[in-house]
C-alpha cells in the first residue's frame, strides 16, 4: 500500500497547516477554499493529460482536491499572478477570503508536500509558465520538501 494512502490524513493536515501559516489565518475553511481556488486556476491552463500527470505527484487528498468538480475544457491561456489571484477569489466569492499572498501560500505548502524532484519534473513537462506559476521567491530550499516519509 502506498505511503500516501496509509497516511493521507497526516499529509493533508501538514499541507493545510503550512498553507494556513502562510495565509495568516486560523481557519481550515478559508485555507481549503484558497487552495481549491489556486488549484483550479492552475488546472484551467492544462490539457487533460497534463492535469492527470500533475495530479499523480500529489498526495492523495491533494490529488482529490485538484480534480474535484473538474469540468474538462480547452486550456485557458497562461496569464499573470493578478489574473490567477482574481480567479482564485472567484471560487465561492461571497465568502472567499483569499489574501494577496494566496498563490505564494499554496505554492509553499505544495512544495512542502511533494518531492522537489517530482514537482520539478512534472512542471517542466507542462510549460515554463507552469514552473513560474508555482515558483517561490526568497525561500530557503532547506524549508521545502515533504515533511513526512
Amino acid at each position: 500500500m502506498p505511503w500516501s494512502y496509509r497516511h493521507a490524513g497526516k499529509e493533508w493536515r501538514g499541507f493545510l497547516d503550512d498553507a494556513k501559516d502562510q495565509l495568516g489565518t486560523t481557519s481550515d475553511n478559508v485555507t481549503y477554499t484558497v487552495a481549491e481556488g489556486v488549484f483550479r486556476a492552475f488546472r484551467a491552463r492544462l490539457t487533460t493529460q497534463q492535469a492527470l500527470d500533475f495530479a499523480q505527484i500529489l498526495p492523495t487528498t491533494l490529488r482529490a482536491l485538484f480534480v474535484q468538480d473538474w469540468q474538462i475544457a480547452e486550456p485557458q491561456p497562461w496569464a499573470d499572478p493578478e489574473t490567477y489571484l482574481r480567479e482564485t477569489r472567484e471560487l465561492r466569492k461571497h465568502h472567499n477570503l483569499a489574501p494577496e499572498n494566496a498563490l505564494f501560500a499554496v505554492s509553499f505548502a505544495l512544495h512542502r508536500a511533494v518531492q522537489p524532484a517530482e514537482l520539478t519534473r512534472a512542471l517542466d513537462k507542462i510549460a515554463p509558465e507552469a514552473v513560474a506559476f508555482w515558483h517561490l521567491e526568497n525561500v530557503d530550499p532547506a524549508e521545502l520538501g515533504p515533511r513526512f516519509r
